[in-house]
């Protein structure tokens, strides 16, 4: 199949199969002798992989390393296990970062009175204003 049925199989853009063959996520695909690319069910079968764990948030570093032990044979569940913990933990992070920033923006839009006069804490904490809101999580 062409690149577009590829897509269509997988939920992988063209694009985005091409960019993950420029960085060597997915090997490059044979080509015809128009040049054209071509796949097979077997290289569907991986895009759909790279979907899914696009899907989960893992890094394309990751996504690699996820392959790489899902073609293993020998591979130990713990060393997949791994991955996925360090990425929960990744994702735990940013979850508490973005708390934090919306408990700070809560506050802001809490001390802004909302009406016609021009004076505003949203604005004097953006432009690091000493008198600004006070910032809490």
């Amino acid at each position: 199949m062409n690149i577009g049925e590829a897509a269509r199989a997988s939920g992988v853009s063209a694009k985005m199969i091409r960019y993950y063959e420029s960085v060597g996520l997915i090997p490059a695909a044979a080509r015809s002798e128009a040049g054209y690319r071509s796949y097979g069910p077997r290289e569907v079968q991986s895009l759909r992989f790279v979907r899914r764990a696009r899907d989960l948030g893992f890094p394309v570093a990751t996504i690699a390393e996820l392959l790489a032990l899902w073609s293993d044979q020998e591979r130990h569940s713990a060393d997949v296990k791994a991955l996925a913990l360090e990425h929960v933990a990744a994702l735990e992070r940013k979850i508490a970062e973005m708390q934090a920033m919306a408990g700070t923006l809560r506050h802001l839009a809490d001390a802004c009175s909302g009406s016609d006069r021009p004076d505003c804490p949203i604005l004097e904490d953006l432009g690091g204003s000493p008198g600004a809101a006070c910032h809490t999580s």
